[in-house]
């Protein structure tokens, strides 16, 4: 993955004459303890081979990855309960992480846990997806593909983020078309501005409302200027981190109670803790008072590491 540090950051719109290899490396997992034991779990095994095939051979960009290039993420799909003969409810957990320039760690982009979940899914049925047609026939049966696809862009388009200043832009748009034309019907719920606070319409209106351009950059300072920095010029990568949270800080006091400061934050706790630890009084005390402010419920774990 290392080698698209340096062709994203010089061309993040140029595309390959050769595209061999998919940019996910995904792992799928579908667990259903909760499920009535009466059911025949083997459909549930069937599934999660499906949704793994789905997201690895699938071409999501038109630019060539590596093997080792490939975003690392996983997805848990949880099943809840079943409403009705094959028709299900389950939450959604996504995790996503790309590497930090010369070193071994894998630094967090997504760490997200999608609550509201419904889906028809009779074994062996296609588990696609068609940009151009969201909705499918049958809502049920499109809603689970389009959430798998959703996740998948938005996952890319934070990945380019963190390379290039807006470098996800193209791909945000992308899951934008999946949220404007998403299934709809009765159990299926998350798309839309009235389905709450935090769902899949808010995180990517937050990513594509030019209001919000802010988020992009700290983004990009964070990642790279920030933790790609640390190996080579530490005491400028912290600073740049900082920079980063004061942005944060900023874009809060002007945008509060936003879906996407929570979702950028959370599980970053411990990485942010190891961030600053090393840096002068001045730097964990202005860390400790951002970070207590903006992640209210890890303050105290700031405020006692970095004290």
């Amino acid at each position: 993955m290392y080698s698209r540090f340096l062709f994203i950051a010089i061309a993040i719109t140029s595309l390959s004459t050769a595209v061999n290899a998919q940019e996910l490396q995904a792992r799928v997992s579908v667990s259903a303890a909760r499920v009535n034991s009466t059911v025949d779990k083997k459909i549930f095994v069937t599934l999660q081979t499906q949704l793994n095939n789905m997201l690895n051979n699938r071409k999501w960009t038109s630019d060539q990855f590596q093997q080792n290039e490939k975003i690392e993420c996983s997805f848990l799909l949880n099943i809840e309960s079943i409403l009705e003969t094959n028709i299900y409810k389950a939450t959604l957990s996504v995790q996503a992480a790309r590497p930090v320039f010369n070193a071994s760690y894998q630094t967090a982009l997504v760490n997200y846990i999608d609550a509201d979940i419904a889906f028809k899914y009779v074994e062996f049925q296609p588990i696609e997806f068609n940009e151009s047609r969201v909705q499918g026939t049958d809502a049920l049966v499109a809603n689970l593909p389009a959430i798998f696809a959703y996740y998948a862009y938005m996952i890319i388009g934070l990945d380019y983020d963190s390379f290039a200043p807006k470098g996800g832009e193209s791909y945000f748009r992308k899951a934008q078309n999946i949220v404007n034309n998403a299934p709809e019907g009765r159990n299926i719920n998350g798309w839309r501005v009235f389905d709450g606070s935090r769902n899949r319409y808010w995180l990517n209106e937050n990513l594509i409302n030019s209001r919000y351009n802010q988020v992009h950059d700290i983004i990009y300072t964070y990642y790279r200027s920030g933790l790609d920095n640390l190996l080579d010029a530490e005491k400028e990568a912290r600073a740049n981190a900082l920079q980063a949270l004061i942005q944060l800080q900023a874009f809060n006091s002007e945008n509060a109670n936003t879906m996407i400061l929570q979702f950028l934050l959370q599980g970053k706790m411990q990485e942010l803790i190891g961030i600053f630890k090393k840096g002068t009084p001045e730097q964990k005390a202005k860390a400790a008072d951002i970070l207590s402010e903006l992640d209210v419920v890890n303050a105290s774990r700031y405020k006692q590491e970095l004290r």
